[in-house]
């Protein structure tokens, strides 16, 4: 398939990080801008806003690392608290169905990964695309053979 980008290529919620990194900045600013401003507070408690800032700040941060990374050797996986490493062999099918917040990955072992990566929230037509673009990467690296996994129909 010659529609397949060149890898190593990484998906990522853009609009989303931005959102998430934009809030983040203003919170921790505006928190401790507070915290500066306010005469009556000790500097333990202006501390405490700046550190409550920084908190806020990381938290999102964490959301907005998420990304799938797709490489000629597999994928790695970064979500919220973790990341996987993955050969193409062991991604069966790349989902996300209506209603869906994120792709799942169908995996060889029966089990389900979601891939917060890639995820409509605030771009449904970039996620949809990024999500056709995994599953044709899957699907081109895969060393199954067809006949022996019935089923596996595009949807």
């Amino acid at each position: 398939m010659s529609d397949l980008p060149t890898l190593p290529v990484t998906f990522r919620p853009g609009r989303t990080r931005a959102v998430l990194l934009s809030a983040g900045v203003v919170i921790f600013l505006v928190i401790s801008g507070v915290a500066l401003l306010l005469e009556q507070l000790g500097p333990g408690e202006k501390l405490s806003f700046v550190v409550t800032g920084a908190l806020i700040f990381w938290v999102l941060a964490l959301f907005a690392r998420v990304r799938v990374v797709a490489d000629d050797s597999g994928v790695t996986v970064v979500n919220i608290a973790g990341r996987r490493r993955l050969d193409w062999a062991e991604i069966l099918r790349v989902n996300l169905r209506p209603g869906d917040a994120w792709v799942f990955l169908d995996l060889s072992d029966g089990t389900s990964l979601p891939a917060l990566g890639i995820q409509p929230g605030i771009d449904k037509k970039q996620a949809i695309a990024d999500a056709r673009t995994l599953r044709a990467l899957a699907e081109a690296r895969s060393i199954r053979d067809p006949e022996a996994a019935p089923g596996t129909d595009q949807g």
